[in-house]
């Protein structure tokens, strides 16, 4: 008996040595790294300066508007008694209440006018209060009486360079006025260069 045993477990040895290695499973799945976190997309600068908004810079060309934010959206409206000379108008891509003013050729000032949402840099826009304005402003701002408007209507204007005392001419001066209505709040906003001073448009 100790012989056959002896035979059959050398070949169970035998054959064990000789047997193919077992199918490997399924591998585990590589872990995939995490992405690499996104940074923050900085906020765009939305408002509007003395010195233009978005592409408009303030001493572009009107071609330069036309280009950046297109043509006039409704050509068949007057701009001002003299086009050539003085122009007012809402580009065809440019933000509701918006009006770019282009005199001889130049952008001199922006308007925004009702139904705008932006907002200048100190974050006034049309419908906010004159109070809250001249509070920000403080000694920075002048006012003026509104010329066909009793009090409150007023302007509330502010130079951050080359402005003056009385009315501004030089064409290098940059600044923000800001319309007020009989109401006491913001009718329009103007901003750029003296152009800004205009209580009629191109008129």
């Amino acid at each position: 008996m100790i012989r056959p045993l002896l035979l059959t477990t050398t070949v169970l040895l035998l054959a064990a040595c000789g047997a193919p290695d077992a199918e490997p499973g399924p591998a585990a799945p590589a872990a995939v790294p995490a992405p690499p976190a996104t940074p923050p997309t900085p906020a765009t600068n939305n408002a509007v300066t003395a010195e233009g908004w978005g592409p408009l810079r303030i001493g572009m060309t009107r071609a330069e508007v036309e280009t950046a934010l297109g043509a006039d959206s409704s050509p068949g409206t007057v701009g001002g008694p003299d086009p050539a000379s003085c122009d007012i108008f809402h580009p065809a891509r440019a933000p509701q209440g918006l009006r770019v003013m282009v005199e001889d050729g130049a952008l001199t000032s922006l308007w925004l006018d009702r139904g705008a949402t932006l907002k200048t840099d100190r974050g006034f826009g049309v419908g906010d209060q004159a109070a809250a304005i001249k509070t920000a402003y403080g000694k920075a701002a002048t006012t003026s009486p509104h010329k066909y408007s009793p009090a409150p209507a007023e302007y509330v204007t502010a130079w951050s360079r080359g402005g003056a005392a009385g009315y501004v001419q030089d064409p290098a001066a940059r600044g923000l006025s800001y319309h007020i209505g009989t109401d006491g709040r913001v009718e329009h906003v103007a901003v750029g260069g003296p152009s800004i001073q205009y209580v009629e448009g191109c008129a």
